[in-house]
């Protein structure tokens, strides 16, 4: 009887060792997802340093929350941003944009190893006077598509960077010369979370970046997201 109790216990340790374990394992995979849009595929990597960002963009597109809605918001030279479910039946010329779901994520900057250089995938948000910790969208997100700088306009950025973060986001070398040759948007560095990046399709951001657009910068012809997949 000793025996057995004894036995009982030490499967009862190993089990809740084995549960903790599981419980603080760290998912290193780098996750991928395929957006079909009606312009063509695009697939983002997630970044791990992001957990918050990640592991919510993960769950939206397992839900299907993106299949079908708009590219509501598209900005020449600047991003292509969706998130909003409402679209999906949004009237031609109908004011859109404005739905999101009812929490926000903490901010999870991770500057200067990611930053808004072209292709980048980044969460949208409340502006500061309304969210002064900066925190983000919970389906709202955007690519960046931006442009190139040159050194002085990069610069002023920085001039306007550290007013506005009190110093704390310095540009390095290496990403002035990648917003010089490849482009993207400085500005926003510091100031909105980037989660992930387009590793293909960055030809179809370009197409949808450039469509044409109504006052409110929705595209006169619809683009939308057909279907979100979580290919790892």
């Amino acid at each position: 009887m000793k025996k057995q109790l004894l036995l009982l216990v030490l499967l009862l340790v190993q089990l809740l060792t084995l549960q903790a374990a599981d419980s603080t394992k760290v998912d290193t995979l780098r996750h991928q997802v395929l957006l079909s849009t009606s312009k063509g595929d695009i697939v983002v990597e997630l970044y791990n340093e992001t957990p918050l960002h990640r592991d919510n963009f993960l769950k939206l597109v397992r839900k299907g929350y993106y299949n079908g809605i708009l590219w509501h918001r598209v900005i020449a030279n600047f991003m292509i941003q969706t998130g909003d479910s409402t679209t999906r039946h949004a009237k031609p010329g109908e004011s859109v944009g404005e739905y999101d779901l009812n929490y926000t994520i903490p901010a999870e900057f991770r500057f200067p190893q990611y930053y808004h250089k072209r292709g980048a995938l980044a969460a949208a948000r409340q502006g500061d006077a309304e969210n002064p910790k900066r925190a983000s969208s919970a389906a709202q997100f955007y690519i960046v598509w931006g442009d190139t700088y040159s050194s002085k306009q990069l610069d002023n950025v920085q001039a306007k960077l550290d007013e506005r973060t009190g110093g704390t986001v310095k540009m390095t070398p290496e990403i002035r010369d990648c917003y010089r040759q490849i482009g993207g948007t400085p500005h926003l560095d510091g100031m909105y979370t980037v989660f992930g990046q387009v590793i293909k399709g960055l030809d179809v951001v370009d197409a949808i970046d450039h469509v044409q657009t109504d006052d409110y910068d929705r595209p006169i012809d619809d683009v939308r997201i057909l279907k979100a997949t979580v290919l790892k």
